[in-house]
């Protein structure tokens, strides 16, 4: 009877012995939070830098939000904005992956997220960001320049031919029209309207500064930001999630497919193993502007 006893005694000291052989990711007593880095300017495409797309992260995501026992996902943003198109489908996708995985969402800011950046951050139920971090620019900006003087002055004659009224509207070598102009303001404000909107709705009374402040296009640093209810607190991921979930809790980074594998999903990047980057050289000044605007995207936040 007494050697009954101990043998039962010693079975919880064998289960976890088997418990310590068993890889951490694969054990439910080991909590894990997959991290998603999402960076860049959103929607801004070159052929050797990439924007930040739902098409191009939309497995990754979805990759993330199926890791076995994840308590939640983690997001580091990293992104100066861009398109608002792409920023709102981003956006709209990770909450719909939260509702469907029941999983909490923590943001990350790093260096900023402004604009669109600021709109994904927004998918965070938690926005944690660092001292330093930039964040808001809620408002929408267009852009263009004038050449109609240039081009008499080196004797090029401009030759345009429409179908439509406004087909060739706010063309850079034609003359400015106010009415060109008014109509872009008003689609201007339009998607203004839901950028607010989806602010609104996703921070809701954490938001503490008037609607004059936050929604004029000014940006803040971290401490700032969270003041005003733009984000949540000051911290960042390491010290965050093992404060939250335990100093032995995992973090693995989920990344998209590259290499060889990106090539037999049918999603190739450019100088994975193909010439693709170089498909293109007929519109590399185009690719150059591209890139003259990405720079300036990210300049106008001193980066």
């Amino acid at each position: 009877m007494s050697e009954q006893i101990s043998d039962r005694a010693g079975l919880p000291n064998l289960i976890d012995g088997v418990k310590q052989l068993i890889p951490a990711k694969f054990r439910r007593d080991v909590p894990v939070v997959p991290v998603v880095r999402l960076s860049g300017v959103i929607g801004a495409v070159t052929p050797l830098r990439p924007g930040l797309t739902l098409a191009g992260i939309a497995k990754t995501l979805e990759r993330a939000f199926a890791t076995r026992h994840a308590k939640a996902v983690a997001l580091v943003i990293n992104s100066p904005g861009g398109s608002p198109v792409q920023s709102r489908q981003i956006y709209l996708r990770i909450r719909q992956l939260a509702a469907e995985k029941k999983l909490p969402v923590l943001a990350f800011v790093e260096d900023v997220a402004a604009s669109g950046g600021y709109m994904i951050a927004c998918a965070g139920d938690e926005i944690f960001c660092d001292p330093s971090s930039i964040l808001g620019s809620i408002g929408v900006v267009g852009g263009s320049f004038g050449f109609q003087d240039l081009i008499k002055r080196i004797g090029v004659e401009r030759r345009l031919y429409t179908a439509g009224e406004h087909k060739a509207m706010l063309d850079p070598f034609l003359p400015e029209d106010p009415d060109d102009v008014a109509r872009l303001k008003a689609l201007q404000r339009e998607i203004h309207a839901i950028f607010i909107a989806l602010v609104k709705g996703s921070r809701g009374e954490r938001l503490k500064g008037a609607e004059d402040v936050l929604f004029t296009g000014e940006y803040w640093a971290g401490e700032k930001s969270v003041s005003l209810g733009l984000a949540d607190k000051i911290g960042d991921l390491r010290s965050t999630l093992r404060e939250r979930y335990g100093e032995k809790v995992l973090t693995p980074v989920i990344a998209p497919a590259s290499g060889m594998l990106a090539g037999l999903l049918g999603r190739r990047s450019p100088g994975a193993g193909s010439l693709a980057a170089f498909d293109g050289i007929g519109g590399l000044p185009d690719d150059l502007i591209s890139a003259l605007e990405t720079r300036a995207i990210w300049a106008k936040f001193g980066f």
